[in-house]
């Protein structure tokens, strides 16, 4: 019976447990996007987990919208990330670079003033995170065929990067109402092309990006994160059980390394479910393996494996304060709680200041 610290194999990369690191936003990049130093005491301190999936780096300037978030577009940006990964398999560990395309949600003080793009002419809501603090977002300018397939290429490119720098993969950040999920929900595409209405034009923009991907640094070094149930940054679908499964498939098809899923467990274990998950539908439709991730607890992590939910579990917000995380779940240690406030500052505070537990 597989457990959390039992090893798994995702494509190419051989993972000595099966607790993921998920994603995380930081903000401890230059202005320029640019790595620092003080990234690579953060990562290597994490390198316990079976795999590290970095946080989301930009694949180009019109793609990213978050204050000292990093890219991986520019050579300096590719150096910069090098001893970083380096310092990650020193330590034992496997990273992946999630590759980031924010769609509407940049705002135009990142981009001199230009209008941000996505799939249709819509405006996120809320306000965005910018240098000059909170800011409305503003209406997105819809991609043209030929932008379509120079963000294409723009994803290709990222990818390519991101082995040159050193990463053992990359994820596509499919999720939370970004591009990629711009394009894929009903409810932020309003297309009337190729690209648009039925499921499977709605999914076209996702197979493309994963093929170029997969063709750039082989299917079994791509992975995938979607989040398919309810509304995220203004992003929402009607039908997520047709959708959803529909893309899983192609992904199949593609033959990728593995599928995250943002979709927190609802079922008996936190009372009753506002709604239905998708994830159920979606394993049966992924021949491939599977990563859930949002808000799961040992407990819970350990009876999605048992019962075959999942192949991998990934962790957010734990390993903040945590960087131990695998070591402290296998000890059943209570967890370190984390600084909110710290989460985004571009402080050593916060950041790798979180002690390990002590033995």
């Amino acid at each position: 019976m597989p457990s959390l610290f039992s090893p798994f194999k995702l494509g190419a990369i051989d993972c000595p447990n099966r607790i993921a690191m998920a994603p995380l936003t930081r903000g401890r990049a230059t202005r320029e996007h640019v790595p620092t130093d003080i990234m690579r005491t953060y990562y290597a301190q994490r390198a316990g987990a079976g795999l590290i999936i970095s946080e989301g780096t930009g694949i180009s300037r019109t793609g990213l919208g978050w204050p000292h978030a990093p890219g991986i577009w520019s050579g300096e940006q590719v150096e910069a990330w090098k001893p970083i990964v380096a310092s990650v398999h020193e330590a034992g560990g496997r990273i992946v670079c999630q590759l980031w395309h924010m769609g509407r949600l940049v705002h135009p003080s990142f981009l001199g003033g230009a209008a941000p793009v996505s799939s249709s002419a819509t405006t996120a809501p809320y306000k965005a995170h910018t240098y000059e603090g909170r800011q409305l977002y503003t209406e997105a300018h819809a991609l043209t065929a030929d932008e379509i397939a120079a963000t294409v290429e723009d994803y290709a490119r990222g990818a390519a990067n991101a082995i040159a720098a050193g990463f053992d993969g990359v994820e596509i950040h499919g999720a939370n109402g970004y591009l990629v999920d711009q394009f894929l929900r009903d409810g932020s595409n309003a297309r009337g092309d190729d690209y648009g209405g039925p499921v499977e034009n709605r999914i076209r923009f996702l197979g493309e990006v994963t093929r170029a991907v997969a063709d750039t640094i082989g299917a079994d070094r791509t992975g995938v994160r979607l989040s398919p149930n309810g509304d995220s940054q203004g992003v929402n679908d009607s039908d997520p059980f047709n959708l959803f499964p529909a893309a899983a498939a192609l992904l199949g098809e593609i033959g990728i390394a593995f599928l995250e899923l943002r979709e927190p467990p609802r079922d008996g274990t936190f009372g009753k479910a506002e709604v239905d998950p998708v994830a159920p539908a979606i394993r049966a439709a992924f021949n491939g393996p599977l990563m859930l991730n949002s808000d799961y607890t040992l407990a819970r992590a350990e009876l999605a494996l048992e019962t075959g939910e999942a192949d991998m579990i990934s962790f957010g917000r734990p390993f903040i304060s945590n960087p131990d995380l695998p070591q402290r779940l296998a000890g059943r240690i209570d967890l370190a709680p984390d600084n909110q406030s710290l989460w985004y500052t571009t402080e050593a505070q916060g950041y790798i200041d979180y002690p390990a537990h002590a033995s």
